[in-house]
């Protein structure tokens, strides 16, 4: 399921929530595709982009011993990346991801095309979705970066569709 940047924007402006983005392998790429629709200043509140594990502690608050304990690429660790932009802006909605997009840097049980994507609102119920971009054939860092955008954008618009009307 793919989800248009201009209807993530249209949804939060309709509801009233302001957006913040976490991204590690992404490198921003969800803000860009947010901000590059006019008028994304109304609910584009900030974007985090924590490639490092250092930066994901500086930034987000995610801890080091979470990073050491579950790794970077958890659902534990997008989850913590979720509620530190969420903790750390003004935003209401927030969307985390973090993976192995490759070439390198893979492992048999943290493949190329591992994703963890997670998106909630401040005080509600946290979405998370483990991806593994290579079954569906997707293997090159391009494709995984751009798949791993979509979904987010999904997961952003299905967050605030279950959002309340202001």
């Amino acid at each position: 399921m793919s989800a248009d940047a201009a209807a993530v924007l249209g949804a939060a402006k309709a509801k009233g929530v302001m957006i913040a983005t976490a991204e590690s392998c992404t490198g921003g790429l969800i803000a860009a595709a947010l901000t590059e629709v006019a008028g994304s200043s109304a609910v584009v509140e900030r974007g985090f982009v924590t490639y490092s594990n250092e930066a994901k502690t500086e930034m987000l608050g995610v801890t080091a011993d979470l990073i050491a304990d579950r790794g970077a690429v958890s659902e534990e660790v997008v989850t913590a990346m979720v509620a530190g932009a969420l903790a750390k802006s003004r935003a209401t909605l927030a969307v985390a991801v973090t993976g192995i997009a490759g070439p390198g840097g893979g492992s048999e049980a943290k493949p190329v095309g591992l994703v963890f994507v997670a998106a909630g609102l401040a005080g509600g119920e946290m979405a998370v979705q483990k991806c593994r971009f290579d079954e569906e054939g997707i293997t090159d860092r391009s494709g995984i970066r751009k798949r791993t955008v979509e979904v987010a954008l999904a997961m952003l618009l299905d967050q605030l569709t279950a959002a309340p009307s202001p």
